[in-house]
């Protein structure tokens, strides 16, 4: 089972509606369900996506292989919008160990995660925040 915030979800959802006809393709991030403030009835250690990261350093990435955009550890997870209607994992997308996919109309009945051969898995959303993170002065 694969968890999501409520308030991403519906971010990513509505990016997807702003981009169509173009494709959206965002890494996301997850937070353990024990760093939540609340409680979220997960194990402690069950990772839930919280956020995304804008593709960042494309020229860097290409020539050394390095991923400016994603911090250290993260990056597990791709949402991407197939505007085309294909509700699955397609051979030209980019994977990663879970990829969620949305579809027009883009709302939670035309959005479903996979693992990277393109098999199916549940999909939870949590309404739950995830803890506040600040820049440190």
């Amino acid at each position: 089972m694969i968890h999501v915030t409520r308030d991403l979800l519906t971010v990513l959802l509505e990016r997807a509606a702003e981009r169509d006809p173009g494709e959206t393709n965002l890494r996301l991030s997850a937070t353990r369900a024990g760093d939540f403030e609340s409680d979220t009835g997960l194990d402690p250690e069950t990772p839930v996506l919280t956020h995304f990261t804008p593709d960042v350093g494309g020229s860097v990435n290409a020539v050394f292989g390095v991923d400016l955009g994603t911090p250290a550890g993260h990056g597990g997870a791709r949402f991407l919008s197939h505007p085309d209607g294909f509700l699955g994992v397609s051979k030209t997308d980019d994977l990663a160990a879970v990829v969620l996919v949305a579809v027009p109309p883009y709302d939670d009945e035309s959005v479903a995660a996979f693992d990277r051969s393109g098999d199916g898995m549940g999909l939870a959303a949590l309404d739950a925040a995830p803890p506040e993170e600040s820049v440190p002065e």
